[in-house]
């Protein structure tokens, strides 16, 4: 078990982070008052509760009110930010399940639907104490490390109340972009680390450039730029988990620099990319 602690007392921030080396899933706890997270996604399945406060959130183009009591659930790459509308704050606790971890899981147990990223949950925010009870026991057995047997029974429990939450599929093309627009996500993700510009764009898809970032944010509910910054900070903690440097992530995913790589880490993730390499790796900053 490796972990991460940050604090902030001039903003009433902190965290405090863990990950279990054996299955790749982390655990995080924190608290903020005000700001505390620009709008990012994840490769993983992310399963929490609020603890204490308001907690605040965009989420699928929604704006989501969680309070103590109440399970949050937010799929992969699901779009999402936070902040607290409240004085005092909130705290919450969170599960990021590896979408890898999450198919053998489901295989293993014979839950259908929740083998791939296209699974997506039917709320965001759900009142269902049994379910918040299960995400809690989860939760505890990864940050406090008790041991595998706890993890692996409190996990299993967890997986088969989140299969009764999941939408069925969406049918095909129903949630199809635009040819021309699916063409620029395509090269985004063909070329993540390239200096792309929106005249090339253009010239690729012979819509206007204002045209084209209102058809992109309709389709995909962010700027090309700003999606392109996600799949740069999505694969950036890949990488990092993998032990690679922040210098050498900065320059493999497309970040000018190895300050321009944390600049837009802190604002996603609140830790710097050095500190969430030494928590995947335990190796120094």
């Amino acid at each position: 078990m490796t972990n991460a602690t940050v604090r902030d007392n001039r903003h009433d921030h902190w965290l405090v982070a863990r990950r279990d080396a054996e299955t790749g899933i982390e655990g995080l706890r924190a608290h903020f008052g005000g700001h505390a997270y620009d709008p990012h996604d994840h490769d993983d399945m992310l399963i929490g509760y609020t603890e204490q406060g308001v907690q605040r959130f965009q989420c699928h183009r929604s704006l989501h009110t969680s309070v103590p009591g109440r399970a949050i659930l937010i799929e992969p790459g699901a779009l999402h930010d936070g902040h607290a509308p409240e004085p005092g704050g909130f705290t919450y606790a969170m599960l990021y399940l590896p979408q890898p971890w999450v198919e053998r899981a489901a295989r293993r147990l014979d839950l259908a639907g929740l083998g791939g990223v296209e699974s997506a949950f039917g709320s965001t925010l759900v009142d269902d104490p049994g379910l918040v009870h299960a995400i809690r026991q989860a939760f505890l057995a990864i940050y406090g490390n008790e041991g595998r047997l706890a993890r692996d029974q409190a996990l299993d429990r967890l997986l088969a109340r989140l299969g009764g939450q999941l939408l069925d599929a969406p049918t095909a093309g129903s949630l199809a972009a635009p040819p021309a627009v699916a063409r620029v996500r395509d090269l985004l993700h063909e070329h993540m680390s390239a200096n792309i510009g929106l005249d090339e764009l253009v010239e690729m898809t012979g819509i206007d450039r204002f045209r084209l970032t209102r058809l992109f944010q309709r389709a995909f509910g962010t700027s090309p730029h700003a999606y392109l910054v996600r799949l740069r900070l999505r694969a950036a903690r890949r990488l990092l988990a993998a032990g690679h440097t922040p210098a050498q992530v900065a320059a493999e995913v497309g970040f000018a620099d190895q300050s321009h790589l944390g600049r837009w880490f802190r604002r996603a993730y609140r830790m710097t990319p050095a500190t969430y390499r030494r928590m995947c790796t335990n190796a120094p900053e």
